[in-house]
Formats: C-alpha cells, structure tokens, sequence
C-alpha cells in the first residue's frame, strides 16, 4: 500500500512539474512576442491646432491594426520639452521616433542622437533641417500657397495683407512663397507681412486692431492657417467688415467651413490628413522592419546638409462651390455641423 501510495505521490509531482515547465514556457513566448512588438514614439508640437488631435487618432489606430504600439507625447510648443522627450524614447529603446517639429532647426542634435542610437526617424508635416531623418512626409506646401493665392486672385483683388504662421516652421515660407510669387506675377500688391510666433492665434486680431489702417487698404487676408483666420474674421466682424474683406486660411477647420457657407472666408486648403496618417504609420511599420519604401511618390528632397526620401500628399482647395462634395462628402466633417449657421442653405 505505501508502495502504491509513494508512485501516486510521484506520478502527481511529474504531472505539475511538466505542467509547470509548460506554462514557464508558453510565458517565454508570449514575452518574446511582445518583445517583438515594434515601438513608435511620437512627439507632437502641441494640440492647439486642431487637426493635429485627428493626425493623431489616425496614426495611433493604423499603427496598432499593424502589429506597434505608439507612445504619443505632447510638447505643448515648449522645445526644450521636445527635446526631453526624444531622449525619453531613445532610452526606451523606439524602433522609431515620429516628430512633429516645434522648431525644425534645434533638433538637429536630437535627430543624430537617434540615429545613433540605431532608431529610424521620421519628420511628420515638418521637414528637420539639416538632419539625416529617414523620410520626411508632408503635403506639398508651395502648392497650398498657390491655391490661396489663385482663389483670391478668382475674386479680383489688388492689394492683400499677409498674416502667416511660425517662422520657425519651415513650411511658412514654402506656402508664403508660392503665394507671393503667384501675387507678384499678377501684380498684386502686398500691403504688409507678419508672422504669429508658435501659431498664437490672437495675434492675428491683434494685428488687425492695430493696423486699421493697412486693413482699410486691402482687398483680402491671407492667413496660415484657419485658426489664424478665425481670430482675423472675428476682429474684422467688429469693424463690419467680414465678408467685404476676403480671407483665406488653410486646414478645413470646422469653424472655417462654417465662414465659407456662411460667406465669411473664400476658400480653405483641405488636407486630408487620414491619407498621411495613414501613409506615415505604414511607413514608420515598414521602417522598423528595414523595409525598403517604395511608390512613384517617393522622391529625395534637399534638407541641407541631406538629401532624404521625401513623400508629398497633394492638398486639395475648397471653396462653396465644392464643400458639400470634398468635406462632407468625405465625412471630414458633418453636413448639420458646417451648415449650423444658415440651416437655410443647407443642400437635401
């Protein structure tokens, strides 16, 4: 009986001991196959503007369906913040770094420190000069200028007023050239030029309080963005002249459609950023995975010191005539959401 009892005693030690060698084992796999998950750190200049929450939204989701896990950082326009976190996902060990740039010029030695570091960067929007980031992907910027300054031109304008965005954004100067060189081929006088440091939208009725004036003399404004356009119809409303004194903007910001049925702003730059947060997450995938990038509209684009693969989306110009079919046909924004103001004009 004690015979009996002893081989029962061990048979059952052999079964939890191999019981629990499985179990050890199956740990190791899943831990590898969480190793194996691919890291992406992405750092934003901010949310103020608001396209930048949806960017995120997009990326985030598409990166997760493809097998990475994204840790989103937020910047709040503060470089030196920046700069912490890019080291933060060094010493984390990214796969890849996504940086939406504050100011593209102080994070140069952020960028080689990466790529020392062995993790691949990739420049969102915002092209980082002179550093040797692995793609950079946009939207043709000096093509969004041209739109602004070909539907201002559709409305007849002589004199225009420039109210631009960060001059610490490199792609400010790709729109505003273009823009300017359209204006200068048709002759079309610019009253002034100024710029709204970190994109601070009040600047923009600041400037419009206190340059009457220059305001009275121009046909149009031209504003970096809609959030810029926001603050200068507001301030042009209290002098009675919105609608009289034409604007532009750019991003198809919800309040701005609202102004375009409304008859407030011309027209708007619309950038469908589902499309490059899509293609930035599939390419961040592909990068970590030492993918060669590959499509017709990967070029090389200077950046100084480099020359780096570069992927520019096309933008697309809105104005009333095509709203209802590019924003709410695309489902950018609700049909109820842009005709709020004029219920009216709503289309069936």
């Amino acid at each position: 009986m004690k015979r009996k009892i002893s081989c029962l005693l061990l048979a059952l030690f052999l079964i939890l001991t191999a019981a629990g060698c499985g179990n050890e084992e199956s740990g190791r796999e899943n831990d590898a196959g969480e190793e194996k998950k691919i890291q992406i750190g992405m750092s934003f200049d901010s949310f103020v503007i608001e396209r930048w929450q949806r960017d995120r939204d997009v990326f985030v989701s598409v990166a997760k369906e493809l097998g990475a896990e994204v840790n989103v950082q937020n910047a709040n326009g503060v470089v030196e913040e920046q700069k912490k976190q890019i080291d933060y996902f060094i010493q984390k060990g990214m796969d890849v770094i996504v940086i939406i740039a504050i100011d593209p010029a102080s994070l140069r030695e952020s960028v080689k420190k990466a790529k020392d570091a062995g993790i691949k960067v990739l420049s969102y929007d915002r092209l980082i000069d002179d550093a040797d980031v692995d793609l950079y992907i946009s939207f043709d910027n000096e093509m969004v200028g041209e739109m602004m300054a070909r539907a201002l031109l559709e409305e007849g304008i002589e004199n225009v007023v420039m109210i631009g965005g960060s001059p610490t954004d490199n792609n400010v100067p790709l729109v505003e050239g273009a823009f300017k060189r359209v204006m200068s081929k048709h002759r079309v006088g610019i009253i002034d030029s100024v710029h709204a440091d970190n994109w601070r939208a009040e600047e923009a009725a600041a400037y419009i309080y206190s340059n009457p004036l220059k305001i009275a003399q121009a046909d149009a404004v031209m504003c970096g963005n809609d959030d810029l356009a926001t603050q200068t119809v507001r301030a042009l409303a209290e002098t009675r002249q919105a609608g009289d004194i034409l604007v532009v903007g750019q991003d198809a910001d919800l309040a701005a459609c609202q102004r375009i049925v409304e008859g407030t702003q011309v027209m708007t730059v619309y950038k469908p950023v589902e499309r490059l947060a899509t293609r930035a997450a599939e390419e961040a995938v592909a990068l970590a995975k030492g993918e060669k990038m590959e499509g017709e509209d990967v070029t090389l684009i200077d950046s100084g010191a480099y020359k780096v693969p570069y992927i520019g989306l096309e933008p697309i110009s809105v104005n009333r005539e095509n709203i209802d079919e590019v924003i709410i046909g695309s489902g950018f924004h609700l049909k109820e959401d842009v005709y709020l103001n004029v219920p009216g004009q709503m289309p069936q």
